[in-house]
């Protein structure tokens, strides 16, 4: 079963995207800060990060780049997803490694989709 590690620290979000892809058969591990992301990262194999870009002690954007610049890390895809949803907002996520981008609210068809084509 693959596994994914959810970052976001708005509990609403967070259980409707970990409902979402537990629903369709994906292992769910959660972090609501950058601390607590990496401390799962260390602890834990994933097979994909869901980022939040807006969170409470680091911005997902920065969290992404060090995600993609650890040798360890670098390989696992990141989906950003924010309510942060302008054009220079995506093509920043892009730049810093995200693997893709979506907006929130979420759209779960596509959230299920766009992880699932990171897991095949």
């Amino acid at each position: 079963m693959s596994t994914v590690l959810v970052v976001e620290d708005n509990n609403t979000e967070k259980e409707i995207i970990s409902n979402c892809l537990q629903t369709s058969g994906v292992s769910v591990l959660t972090a609501k800060s950058a601390e607590e992301a990496f401390e799962q990262l260390k602890n834990h194999h994933f097979d994909a990060v869901i980022l939040d870009i807006v969170l409470p002690d680091r911005s997902g954007f920065e969290i992404c780049r060090e995600i993609k610049s650890e040798a360890q890390t670098s390989k696992i895809p990141v989906v950003m997803c924010s309510t942060k949803n302008g054009e220079m907002d995506k093509f920043w996520g892009m730049k810093q490694g995200a693997d893709a981008y979506l907006s929130k609210p979420i759209d779960q068809d596509e959230l299920v989709r766009t992880v699932k084509q990171f897991l095949a």
